[in-house]
This record gives C-alpha cells, sequence and structure tokens, in this order.
C-alpha cells in the first residue's frame, strides 16, 4: 500500500510537450507509473510518449478518468495549471516549478480551500510510491519498496533521509517532498494522518526546516492523533544566525516557537523522536525494532 498514489493511479501531465517534461514522464512510465494523458495547448499531433495529448486538463477529463495531475509548466503558469486542475475536480496536483510568486500562492491557496484538489509542491521533487508512481523528478533508483514514510520540507534532504531508511534496511512506502517554499500547497497534517492509517508504512521519518511554522503544526496535529506511529524528526538549519533569517514579526506570528531549537522542543514533546543529525536517522529507526 502507499499513500496518495499507487500503480492504479491514473495520472495527467500538464505540459507533457516540454523538453524537461519529456525527460521525466517517459522515466516515471518505465517505472511502473500509470500516465494515461497529457496537455499541451498547441501540440497538435496527437499523442506524445504513446499517451493521448489534449489542449487542457477539462479535455482530458472530458475523455477519461484522471486521479492526479503533475504540473510541468514555468513559475508563471503554476497559478492557472492549478486553476484548471481544481475546476475540473483533480484529487491531487503536484507541482515542481521553483520561484512561484508569493501572490500566485496566495490565490492559489484560495483555490484549493473549499475544493477537492490536494496541492504538493510547488518548489518539490514531487511524491514516490516505489516501482509503482513516480510524480515529480525523484531520482527513482534510490528508492526501494519498504515501510517508512518520508515528509520533507528540505528537498535535498529528503534524498538523504531516503538513504538513512535504506542504510537501516526498511525501505520506503511513500516520500513526499512538501517544497522548500515559505507557501505550499499541503503541510505535514494531512499527510501524517495519512501516514498512520496506512497498513504498510511502519514509521515516518518527518525533515524540516528553520523557516515558517509548518512544524510546530505537526506536533500539534501528532499530538492529537488517537493512534500513532512512531515518528523520527530532523529540523534543518540549528546552525544559522537567528537573526539573520528570522525577525519580531516571525516571532509574532509563531508565539515565540521560531528557532530551530524551539521546534525540536515542541516535536519531542509532541512524543516523535528528534534527532540532531541526518545520519542518525538510521540508528533512531533501528532502535524501534521495526523488523523483529
Amino acid at each position: 500500500m502507499s499513500i496518495l498514489a499507487d500503480k492504479n493511479t491514473r495520472v495527467l501531465v500538464q505540459g507533457i510537450t516540454g523538453i524537461q517534461a519529456s525527460f521525466h514522464v517517459k522515466r516515471s512510465i518505465d517505472n511502473g507509473t500509470n500516465v494515461v494523458a497529457g496537455t499541451s495547448p498547441n501540440y497538435t499531433q496527437g499523442e506524445h510518449l504513446g499517451v493521448p495529448v489534449f489542449a487542457n486538463v477539462r479535455e482530458a477529463v472530458k475523455n477519461m478518468p484522471i486521479d492526479a495531475s503533475v504540473l510541468f509548466v514555468p513559475a508563471r503558469a503554476v497559478k492557472q495549471a492549478v486553476r484548471e486542475a481544481v475546476e475540473a475536480g483533480v484529487k491531487l496536483a503536484v507541482s515542481i516549478a521553483q520561484g512561484v510568486p508569493v501572490h500566485d500562492m496566495l490565490e492559489i491557496k484560495a483555490m484549493l480551500k473549499g475544493s477537492q484538489t490536494m496541492l504538493i509542491g510547488p518548489n518539490t521533487p514531487g511524491l514516490m510510491t516505489p516501482n509503482e508512481a513516480r510524480l515529480g523528478i525523484f531520482s527513482e533508483d534510490l528508492l526501494h519498496q519498504g515501510s517508512i514514510g518520508i515528509i520533507s520540507r528540505a528537498s535535498t534532504l529528503t534524498y538523504e533521509g531516503i538513504l538513512e531508511t535504506n542504510a537501516a534496511g526498511l525501505g520506503q512506502s511513500t516520500v513526499i517532498g512538501l517544497g522548500d517554499d515559505m507557501i505550499i500547497g499541503t503541510d505535514f497534517c494531512p499527510l501524517l494522518e495519512k501516514f498512520m492509517e496506512d497498513d504498510a508504512t511502519k514509521a515516518v521519518v518527518l525533515i524540516g526546516k528553520a523557516d515558517n511554522a509548518y512544524e510546530l503544526q505537526a506536533a500539534e496535529c501528532y499530538a492529537k492523533l488517537p493512534h500513532k506511529k512512531p515518528v523520527i524528526a530532523f529540523v534543518a538549519g540549528e546552525s544559522l544566525p537567528f537573526a539573520s533569517t528570522m525577525g519580531y514579526a516571525a516571532d509574532i506570528l509563531t508565539h515565540g516557537l521560531t528557532s530551530v531549537q524551539d521546534k525540536k522542543k515542541v516535536l519531542s514533546a509532541a512524543g516523535m523522536t528528534v534527532v540532531d543529525r541526518m545520519n542518525y536517522i538510521h540508528q533512531a529507526l533501528a532502535d524501534l525494532h521495526l523488523n523483529d
């Protein structure tokens, strides 16, 4: 099992005919992803990479059922691409674009509210269930089917989390990059809940960052869950000078809990195992004796 996407998930690719999209979509198909359609406004050849291409998401949904969409579109086109997915009722959208304008993200958040669509990203490597679904740009050769879920706010560190779970001999159930930007589509909370309900996931690795308050929200959600699986948490950025990235306004917005040290205390108080370095994760997982 997995969360969000598996081998049966019917995937649409928005912007499928681009160079980067073509490269990554082919790799996804080869890895088992069920890519059923693509969109490209001015494409007239009917098919690309063996799948039908439509002018927009609405046309695609009229012709076949779509469960998820991957957005291979430039940053300034993300708002319109998300709008198409939301209006067509697509349940999951993944945006890898970096540099989406903050004002666009505020509008996107308003679109998502009350809709059927969950947005992963932007500025993310995407999400992947090993050998079943690759929605984004993950290096698929690094992932191995297993029992650890990974949710990360730091794209590069996501790969280190993957290597740590491999080192523990446990592999991954689903790996999700939330996105590096200050404003993202989905936070830790709904994904933690889904991992807790997933039979294939025995524990979760949570990777946070110094900016924003998403980790504080994750701690609050986790503490309230009626049924908990172990969570190993790491928060990057502890060595950064506090004043260089945070300020008085940030302190007010997070009720005075803005430093990495504060976040670690809150996550620990919620019941998570907090490690001080990434390379401690595999030992923390080994200590859980999940294979016993």
